[in-house]
């Protein structure tokens, strides 16, 4: 049974910000919704609430970053990107400043729907020089992206998550580095997944390879700058084909740098990319709107089928069990 666990990054921030005197923690009206409440309670004085303000937080971010403090930005994804670009690409990026960027909620992980939905924020921030882009997935994930963006000196988005995670992975993330969940010699398929569908992948993983499909099972958590190389030799050694699968639109995100990857690379290999769709989302829990929009353990082996060019006759019953999470818990400040 996959371990679970509660508010990880409220506890790792604290942590991690004690010997940090630099750190500031900065947040727009959504402090306990982002896990940042338990960092106010401990660092009063290196906290600052800008409410309903993205725009003005994000040069003020930048202002302190010019002074010497590490801003730790906290709030909604979709709120991060889409209320505040002008300024966070003008006062942030272009001056290359050292703002760490945590952005809740990211793709579909919310019910609010398409007003709280970031299902295109790696497209755009991906476009954005001088951005590096990372995304956890899981327990370890979360715990570790600290670090992980600490060591960049820059700019650096985190897609987060927040409330109950499963712990996927015992080691940490690492820039740039892809991690194998499972990696036959004689590889039929390449998965490669990130973030929340990460879990969906390994969900459907036993179930292909108990049914005669050998996988390469790949998670990134780095989006930019992408390990083209490591995707490109393993994409080799697939003799069918690469699918991708992530909480995002397939335009603009994972499957679209893998395309690029192999195109610019000259190497053949089909590619399914699973994701939204070009579409926006309606509001719904997550496992339904991962199911609904194909993001989900059998939206993989339909797309694996299809590669094999035969049924391999899995059902939901053979896919490992689905976690529930509760819309409103005592690790979630709210639903959305």
């Amino acid at each position: 049974m996959t371990e679970r666990l509660s508010r990880v990054h409220a506890r790792n921030l604290v942590a991690w910000a004690e010997n940090r005197p630099d750190a500031l923690v900065l947040s727009a009206d959504l402090t306990s919704s982002c896990e940042a409440d338990a960092f106010a309670q401990a660092y009063p004085d290196r906290f600052l609430s800008f409410g309903v303000a993205e725009q003005n937080m994000m040069s003020f971010a930048g202002g302190l970053a010019r002074e010497g403090f590490t801003p730790l930005v906290h709030t909604f994804a979709v709120f991060l990107y889409r209320r505040a670009y002008d300024q966070l690409a003008m006062s942030i990026a272009y001056p290359h400043l050292n703002v760490k960027l945590f952005g809740f909620l990211p793709g579909i992980t919310t019910p609010g729907g398409a007003t709280h939905q970031a299902i295109e924020d790696v497209a755009i921030l991906s476009a954005l020089p001088n951005m590096t882009i990372l995304e956890c997935a899981d327990a370890s994930d979360v715990e570790s992206a600290l670090d992980a963006a600490d060591s960049v000196d820059g700019p650096v988005y985190i897609r987060m998550l927040r409330g109950e995670l499963p712990r996927l992975f015992s080691t940490p993330m690492r820039l740039g580095e892809c991690r194998l969940s499972c990696e036959d010699t004689q590889a039929d398929l390449l998965i490669v997944s990130s973030g929340a569908c990460v879990e969906e992948a390994l969900r459907a993983a036993p179930a292909l390879r108990r049914s005669g499909v050998s996988l390469i099972h790949a998670h990134v958590s780095t989006l930019k700058p992408f390990p083209s190389q490591p995707i490109l030799e393993l994409a080799a050694r697939a003799r069918l084909g690469v699918i991708s699968l992530e909480n995002h639109s397939i335009v603009g995100g994972l499957g679209s740098r893998i395309a690029e990857t192999l195109a610019e690379a000259g190497l053949s290999r089909k590619l399914t990319r699973l994701g939204l769709r070009d579409t926006f989302a309606h509001g719904g829990s997550k496992s339904y709107l991962m199911a609904a929009y194909g993001l989900d353990a059998m939206a993989l082996v339909r797309a694996a089928q299809a590669h094999m060019g035969a049924s391999l006759d899995i059902g939901p019953d053979d896919l490992a069990a689905v976690v529930i999470e509760p819309v409103h818990s005592a690790a979630k400040a709210e639903a959305l």
